[in-house]
């Protein structure tokens, strides 16, 4: 039986028009939320709300209201300092390092702002809308950063970004949590449900499919290369397949919200009923417009501090003395993802590894499938080539990094070894590439220099040179070579002339 409609009159519900209540029930908000919005929730602090409604004016209780709930109602609101000392230290043109520091600090409340007022505006909005808005937004900072960085042709920041996102969600994410999780039910194995992680793997295992054709194909054609072929045909066809295969992931990820919102979202269900019993009073605390104006805002300002990343990260790099790699495949994504990694960790304590799940593979699954290859058709746009070639190592790291978490998942069940585990991979892929010195080239990502025993290092792409230097062909030779024939006691037997 329904539960009798309970009323909400309170004054902070910033948008709804003095004098409109809302009814617990008149919207349902089943099946509208996603995972990214629940790891929000569990950072939320509640307001009290007494000494506000004591205000004369319903306009100042609203805005002070909703001022609470937005930039003060986070356990991670000390952290929005950063976005005012960033602007500052731009403003005044300091430091690069420090402009760079503060702007990744600030991406961290703001990035888990978006899922609490994404979570709001769903309120109103119905299931099937709020849970494509939520979807949507759930990696809204990987992408504009991506968009910034495309804008300035930093393609190479972008796979890094965007490939250690994955990476990060799939190990470091998703290891911890599980570490967390076994750590604190050690007595027993925690459970999952294992259709969720199946749907997310699979995914998962196209999206690699998609990136490793074009490298596979790259060094097919490199290996049957005609001499007198032209370089640029077999980069160009690497373009286009890559730009064929982001449409098939496009097209993936939109039946993955299908499948996902309508036509198998029981399976998705327990997600939600887990959080249910903690959160059956709960109701909505800004306004539709005023969430969408939060909303809006917080975007902004997101994207004036990616702006900011994009246009101080090789700063930082020299800075700091550590590899531009190393900052876009590990840094980046750890601050991207550290409110999500919070809301994790926070569930699998108290034993809810579907919301887990659904946290650190939602997450690595979204941007495979639908922050890549937007990236690809946004650089298609705008004139800028980028493929999903991620060369051999990063492709391989990917592969391996997919592999680990689905032997992990595959049997339904967890303890702290399994976190363990998938923490060590990660930690083994961030050294390789804080060890691994690979400096961004303009011809794309991987290593472009070669250390040659007792030579200075030289570029790949010269090499061929060099070795064409030093072969002389038959054809070519214009001057007598002599050869000097020693028999195996040293002595010299003849002398050879062409």
């Amino acid at each position: 039986m329904a539960s009798p409609a309970t009323e909400v009159t309170e004054p902070w519900l910033l948008g709804n028009g003095t004098g409109k209540c809302l009814t617990g029930n008149s919207h349902s908000h089943n099946h509208s939320r996603t995972a990214h919005n629940m790891s929000s929730s569990s950072l939320r602090k509640k307001s009290d709300m007494s000494l506000t409604s004591k205000l004369p004016s319903s306009i100042l209780r609203n805005l002070i209201a909703s001022i609470r709930e937005v930039i003060f109602g986070t356990k991670l609101s000390f952290l929005f300092l950063a976005v005012p000392i960033a602007a500052a230290a731009r403003y005044f043109r300091l430091s690069q390092t420090w402009i760079f520091s503060m702007s990744l600090v600030g991406l961290i409340p703001l990035a888990e702002r978006v899922s609490f007022l994404t979570e709001q505006i769903s309120f109103y909005t119905g299931a099937t809308v709020g849970g494509l808005l939520n979807a949507t937004c759930g990696n809204a900072t990987e992408l504009i950063i991506a968009i910034f960085a495309l804008l300035q042709h930093k393609v190479d920041v972008v796979k890094y970004s965007l490939m250690g996102s994955i990476l990060s969600n799939l190990l470091l994410v998703l290891g911890s949590s599980l570490l967390c999780g076994g750590l604190a039910n050690i007595s027993m194995n925690q459970r999952f449900d294992r259709k969720q992680s199946n749907v997310n793997i699979s995914l998962l295992l196209l999206a690699l499919m998609c990136n490793t054709m074009p490298l596979l194909y790259k060094h097919a054609a490199a290996y049957d290369q005609n001499p007198a072929a032209d370089p640029s045909d077999a980069a160009k066809a690497i373009l286009y397949m890559s730009r064929s295969c982001s449409i098939v992931m496009l097209l993936a990820y939109f039946a993955y919200l299908a499948f996902q919102l309508w036509s198998h979202n029981d399976i998705f269900e327990s997600q939600e009923e887990e959080v249910e019993d903690a959160r059956t009073d709960e109701s909505p605390v800004i306004g539709l417009w005023g969430g969408i104006i939060w909303l809006a805002g917080m975007t902004a300002v997101i994207a004036l501090l990616s702006e900011y990343l994009v246009d101080t990260i090789e700063a930082a790099s020299t800075s700091w003395g550590v590899p531009l790699s190393f900052i876009s495949i590990i840094l980046l994504p750890i601050v991207g993802n550290a409110s999500e990694h919070a809301g994790a960790i926070i569930f699998a304590l108290k034993d809810k590894l579907d919301i887990t799940l659904g946290v650190a593979l939602g997450s690595a699954t979204q941007i495979a499938v639908f922050v890549v290859p937007l990236s690809v058709i946004f650089a298609w746009i705008i004139g800028t080539d980028m493929d999903l070639d991620f060369s051999l190592f990063e492709t391989g790291s990917l592969a391996l990094g997919i592999l680990v978490t689905a032997f992990a998942l595959h049997d339904g069940t967890s303890h702290y070894l399994k976190g363990v585990v998938l923490m060590l991979c990660y930690i083994v892929i961030g050294a390789s590439f804080l060890i691994t010195d690979l400096p961004f080239a303009s011809g794309g990502m991987g290593p472009t220099a070669v250390e040659v025993s007792g030579c200075d290092s030289m570029s790949v792409d010269k090499l061929p040179e060099e070795i064409n230097e030093m072969t002389i062909k038959d054809d070519k030779i214009e001057k007598e070579m002599e050869a000097t024939v020693v028999d195996g006691h040293g002595i010299e037997t003849g002398r050879y002339y062409d």
